[in-house]
Order: C-alpha cells, then sequence, then structure tokens
C-alpha cells in the first residue's frame, strides 16, 4: 500500500500530523516551478501549515521540466508526501513527521504544456515560485510560442503573456513572482531576463507594460538544510507508523526561513500564508537576512572547515560533540563575527541571537553534514564571506581577530597540495589523500613548492586576483596568521585551538 489521500484516514498514529480530506478541495493558487527537496521542505512546507490553519487555503500546481525523477510518484500518491523534521531549537531535541497536502497535481513541461497555460485562466492562481537553480536564472536565445519554451524564464514569459491576453491586460490579474535561486538579487535578475525575452520574441509593448506595472517580482532568500531521504532505518520506521510506503519523504532540519522582499499590502495579503509560521519574512528590505546569513552561518562555516578537516572531525556534528572545537566555533561567532557585523539595521544582540540558532543548527544530531564538502571552492567562498568581515573588525576595533586568523591558516594548510593526479590536486592528512576541489589548486601548488610557510602566507595575502586587495595591508594580518600556520604545521590542529 502507498500513501494517498484514500489511506491517510487510516493512519492513527499521534507521531504523524495528518491533513484533513477538506484540504484537497482547496482551489490552486500557487504555480511552481521545481520539484526539489528545498521547495517542498520549505514553500511547500509553509503553504501546508496555513492551510491547516485555515489561513491561506490554496493548493500548487507543480511543473516539471524534465522527465528524470519522481513525477509519477507525485501521481501514485495524490501529491502528498512525508516532511520528517529533524534537529536541535534552543536546546530541545525536535522530531516531527508531517505529511504535506500542498501540492494538487504535476504536470510535465514537456507533455503537458496545453495543460499549464491553461492554469493562467484561473483567476485564483496569484503566486510563481521558482527554484531551478542559478543555472536555470540565465538569458537564453529562447522562442516563448514552443511548446514548451527552453528555458525557465521562456516558459513563466509564456505563461504571463497567455494571461495576459486571457484577461485582456487586466492590471488585477498579475502574479506576485517570488524565485527562490541563491543569487542577490534574485527577482530583478528574472524580470530584466524577462524583458529581454520580450525584446528577442517581438512582444507588443502594452504587454511589456503589464509585465512590469501588473506584477510583483519579490526578491527572496531561503535558509533551511534539507538531506532529502532518509536512511533505510528511519524510512522503515516512518513508514511502519504510516501503515504504507512513501516514495517521496524527505527530511529537513528545523529551522527555516524564508524571507521576501516587498512593502506592499496587496502582496503581503495574497501570501497570507506567512502568518502561519513566522519563518516566513515579508519585509521592505530583506538585506540584513543575507547579511546575517552570508557572515554568521556560511563564513563561520567557510572559516572553520579546514581546521575542523585537520583536527580529524569528519562532520559538523562530530566538531560540535568536542568541546574544545565548540567552544572555538561559539568564540568565533560570538565574539568576532558578530560584533564585526553588528551596525546600521544589524544589532549586536540580533546577531548574537541569529549566532545561537547556527549553533543549534550546527548540532544537529540527524544530519551528517561533512566538513570536505564546505570546502568546496575555499578560496572564493572565504573572499566573499569573509574578508568584509574581517576588514570591519579591524576597523572597528582596532586589532586583528584570532580566531579568524586561525581559521585562516587552518585554510591555508588545507588548500596544500602534496599530489598531482590526472590535473587534480590533493593534500595529505596522516597520510590519507584529501582532493582540493578549489579553482586556485594550482596557484597554492606553485606557491607551496617554491616558498617557506612565512613566504607562503605573504604571497598568498598580497594575491589581489582572489582578494581584489593585498590583505598584507592588514597591519598585524600575516603575523597571525604566520603564527598559527607554523603552529598547525608542528603541533597540529587541536594544538592549535588549545591556545585560544
Amino acid at each position: 500500500m502507498q500513501l494517498s489521500k484514500e489511506v491517510i484516514s487510516q493512519i492513527g498514529s499521534k507521531e504523524i500530523e495528518v491533513p484533513s480530506k477538506d484540504c484537497f478541495q482547496l482551489p490552486e493558487k500557487v504555480l511552481q516551478f521545481g520539484t526539489g527537496v528545498l521547495l517542498r521542505a520549505l514553500p511547500d512546507y509553509f503553504i501546508d501549515k496555513a492551510n491547516k490553519q485555515n489561513i491561506f487555503n490554496g493548493r500548487i500546481v507543480v511543473i516539471k521540466s524534465t522527465d528524470v525523477g519522481d513525477a509519477d510518484a507525485f501521481g501514485k500518491q495524490d501529491g502528498l508526501y512525508t516532511i520528517c523534521v529533524r534537529g536541535v531549537e534552543e536546546g530541545k531535541t525536535i522530531e516531527e513527521n508531517i505529511i504535506n497536502a500542498s501540492i494538487s497535481r504535476v504536470l510535465s513541461a514537456k507533455k503537458e504544456w496545453n495543460e499549464i497555460l491553461k492554469c493562467a485562466a484561473n483567476p485564483e492562481m496569484q503566486i510563481v515560485i521558482s527554484n531551478t537553480t542559478e543555472v536555470g536564472l540565465v538569458l537564453t536565445d529562447d522562442n516563448i510560442h514552443q511548446t514548451p519554451p527552453s528555458s525557465f524564464p521562456g516558459k513563466l514569459l509564456a505563461f504571463l503573456l497567455e494571461r495576459y491576453k486571457i484577461f485582456n491586460g487586466d492590471e488585477t490579474k498579475g502574479m506576485v513572482i517570488i524565485p527562490t535561486e541563491l543569487i542577490p538579487n534574485n527577482a530583478d535578475k528574472l524580470l530584466s531576463i524577462l524583458i529581454e525575452l520580450c525584446k528577442q520574441n517581438n512582444l507588443e509593448q502594452a504587454f511589456v507594460e503589464w509585465l512590469q506595472k501588473a506584477n510583483h517580482f519579490c526578491d527572496s532568500l531561503v535558509d533551511r538544510i534539507v538531506p532529502g531521504k532518509l536512511g533505510a532505518e528511519e524510512l522503515n520506521k516512518i513508514e511502519i507508523l504510516l501503515g504504507c510506503k512513501d516514495e517521496l519523504m524527505i527530511m529537513s532540519e528545523v529551522y527555516r526561513l524564508w524571507a521576501i522582499e516587498s512593502a506592499s499590502e496587496k502582496v503581503k495579503e495574497i501570501l497570507s500564508f506567512s502568518k502561519a509560521d513566522n519563518g516566513v519574512v515579508i519585509a521592505p528590505d530583506i538585506t540584513v537576512f543575507r547579511e546575517l546569513k552570508l557572515r554568521l552561518l556560511n563564513g563561520s562555516h567557510t572559516l572553520i572547515c579546514g581546521l575542523a578537516f585537520l583536527a580529524g572531525f569528519v562532520t559538523v556534528k562530530e566538531a560540535m560533540n568536542d568541546e574544545s572545537f565548540s567552544t572555538f566555533i561559539k568564540n568565533l561567532m560570538m565574539e568576532e563575527l558578530s560584533p564585526a557585523i553588528a551596525e546600521n539595521n544589524i544589532s549586536i544582540d540580533q546577531a548574537k541571537e541569529f549566532s545561537e540558532k547556527v549553533l543549534d543548527r550546527f548540532r544537529n544530531p540527524f544530519i551528517a553534514h561533512q566538513w570536505i564538502s564546505i570546502t568546496m571552492q575555499y578560496s572564493s567562498k572565504m573572499y566573499m564571506r569573509n574578508i568584509a568581515t574581517l576588514k570591519k573588525y579591524v576597523n572597528r576595533f582596532n586589532k586583528i581577530p584570532q580566531h579568524v586568523s586561525l581559521g585562516f591558516a587552518g585554510y591555508l594548510l588545507f588548500t596544500k597540495p602534496v599530489h598531482v593526479i590526472d590535473n587534480k590536486y590533493y593534500g595529505e592528512l596522516n597520510g590519507a589523500k584529501y582532493f582540493i576541489n578549489d579553482d586556485s589548486a594550482s596557484y597554492f601548488y606553485d606557491v607551496w613548492k617554491d616558498n617557506n610557510v612565512d613566504a607562503v602566507v605573504d604571497t598568498v595575502l598580497s594575491n589581489q586576483k582572489i582578494w581584489k586587495e593585498d590583505l598584507n595591508l592588514l597591519d598585524g594580518f600575516a603575523d597571525d596568521v604566520k603564527r598559527y600556520l607554523h603552529l598547525l604545521l608542528n603541533e597540529g590542529a587541536r594544538k592549535a585551538l588549545s591556545t585560544l
């Protein structure tokens, strides 16, 4: 037996949150491009939660652009799937199992494009959500009159053009369009692509004006770790509670954030699901949320990953279970990163509160996030996430942040190539090779080969191609990085940690 609307009434376990059958009668209000786990565990999670509270009262039509994946499973399961929420919140372990009933149907863009265009005639359809990855948010030479257009922007533009024609340019029939692709100003970029596609396809100026005036394009930021499928043992346990199979079951962490940028009261009214969970934030400016995530979550990850790997920790939760390392992480965030970014619209209390939530996420015993995977494109991440924070700290406090310096030294040692195999660069730890997945790996190979330790630091810090400036000009930074790098080489990562 498989999960479906016929079997949900038979689920008697109090450990499973089950939807009522009334939810299947709700109108379709959302068009969603993508079936990925992030969409299902974040926007779709919020919409389902709001429906169960009788707030939003609308369902989602999902557009699937590829033939690969689980579209058949959605059909067999009437769009139902289980979200297993696992993690730590304010020191408490959370385990929730929720059957999500937000998805009405999944349509294949290749096979059911005409059916998708029919959705444009639905006056209750008001929202577009997308997550096609950063690769999907690009301008191509796309014919929007194809069946279907090849790109996501092309498909969206064809849908909006159809809606414009059906409602004769009625400005009240525009959509609230929220891309969730992980790039800054994602809605602005999407709109600019659509306008260029209008030119490419010689669309009338009246439609272009309707596109810009009648529709609300909202930048957004999403943040939730969604590992996806459960392990076999945990999957079997939940399916016993369900009393049936669920091919679409996913796991997510507890923390959730969907920050949507808009000052429009109409947009807030349309996005009424935001009232069901404080994880949805609608604000005139979401820069603060992007900055907190970039500097405290992503930035700390980047400063820590090489050091943690060198200390022998495989996963984030292993490091958090070690008292000395978890103390290092907490002090890095509370004493250096938070004070550095606390200015203008970010208060120190706000930064530290966000840091506490990040620490809870790091402690999550249900997610095995490997440090080696976080080191991918280490150099570009170090620049984008941490150099501005380092400079702010130095300018504000007139001293060098020691935890940041040790993290930077860990980065330099991790990116020390020892082996070159098939033009790939590998470091070595305790006799075992590890892959250095960084576009600058060949540069580091040459630097380490031709210089002593101190010269490596001076040379790398002066590389303006990586840092856009000479970091040797930060008085004292090079000296501290050299000291910690010598300590890492001679005494090891754990000994270096003990000095702090």
